[in-house]
């Protein structure tokens, strides 16, 4: 009998959880951080297609994604949710098609949970971050997805609790354009990128730009960055181009970002090793080239301009190349492995600007 009085109980409680009332909350009413244009149109877009011209159909897709947004708040809720409004719910990954929250704990972001976005585009979906939480007021922040197209987030707590804006939670604005590495490509969850892994590990706020497949430097994404606000420039921009490419395109390139920003830092990473050159003798020439071109032309970039810097460590991989996703992308792992083997010289390079 009293087992059956305690299951009974434990069912109501369960019952009275789904039942409970939450109160939403848009996000950009509470605090939003991680984009290189804050004031765009569309808050959860990346960019004010409006105002920079030029762009191509694919350019307009990627950066119509949520890529990199980070939203801030407190609460002393026991439960926290995500109600979704999406255009295009993304891929098929938590990272692709998802939210990470992370609750800050003795001084440090620690991962607290995730959620899909639900399927559909025509009405909003409701997911669960976490639950059963300890009461109390928590510093929370939310990632938002790599690939979705969002209209509108919104935050929920159970009635009756506190949901108001966070502080910024890293310093500064560094500008992050760069490929699908920088984007999120293939991390299972939307946390576990290079700009998200290096706002964590530094305390410096990496706002993306990563754009999957089209940083080739191209002028209409030049016009733009140009007219951005930024503390240093990080660019992941020898991955997509070809050596051609990169020969012509990346002088011209820095001059017209330092006539804009004198006295900023520009630091471009090498790209990675990618698996999918081990057994093909076409694709290995192709990597080969791409980055024998790029450490050629910033050899010479490095002399010539002041404030330009090269960082060569970039390394995805383990010593038995274990980390791959696809042959190109790393998995979440080499992620880490990738914004780790770069974050002592990037920080070094950010300590002579004061940036610390």
């Amino acid at each position: 009998m009293k087992r059956l009085f305690f299951l009974i109980a434990a069912l109501i409680a369960v019952l009275s959880a789904f039942a409970q009332d939450y109160n939403y909350v848009e996000a950009t009413d509470l605090t939003i951080v991680g984009k290189v244009f804050p004031d765009t149109p569309d808050p959860y877009k990346r960019m004010d297609f409006g105002k920079y011209g030029g762009w191509t159909e694919n350019s307009v897709k990627l950066l119509s994604s949520s890529s990199g947004i980070i939203c801030s708040f407190r609460t002393d809720a026991r439960a926290i949710t995500m109600r979704t409004l999406t255009e295009n719910e993304g891929g098929s990954t938590r990272g692709e098609r998802g939210y990470d929250l992370y609750i800050k704990k003795d001084g440090s972001w620690l991962w607290a949970g995730s959620a899909y976005i639900p399927k559909g585009n025509d009405d909003y979906k409701t997911c669960t971050l976490v639950e059963g939480m300890a009461p109390g007021m928590k510093e929370c922040i939310v990632y938002f997805s790599n690939f979705s197209v969002i209209k509108s987030a919104q935050v929920g707590v159970p009635a009756g609790n506190v949901l108001e804006p966070g502080d910024k939670p890293f310093k500064y604005d560094i500008v992050l354009y760069g490929s699908s590495f920088t984007h999120g490509h293939g991390s299972a969850r939307c946390a576990n990128t290079i700009p998200g892994f290096l706002s964590r590990m530094t305390g410096f706020q990496f706002n993306s730009l990563g754009v999957a497949g089209d940083c080739k430097m191209q002028p209409e994404y030049l016009r733009a960055l140009k007219d951005a606000h930024a503390d240093a420039f990080f660019f992941d921009t020898f991955s997509n181009p070809s050596p051609k490419e990169i020969r012509t395109r990346t002088f011209g390139f820095i001059e017209e970002i330092q006539a804009t920003h004198p006295g900023v830092p520009l630091i471009f990473i090498r790209t990675i090793y990618r698996e999918n050159r081990n057994f093909n003798i076409r694709r290995d020439a192709i990597e080969k080239a791409k980055i024998a071109t790029a450490d050629s032309v910033m050899a010479v970039a490095v002399k010539r301009y002041k404030d330009v810097y090269y960082i060569k460590t970039s390394d995805a991989s383990t010593p038995d190349h274990e980390t791959s996703l696809d042959g190109t992308h790393p998995s979440d792992i080499g992620y880490y492995l990738w914004a780790e083997s770069i974050r002592k010289p990037l920080v070094r390079i950010l300590r002579k600007y004061g940036i610390r």
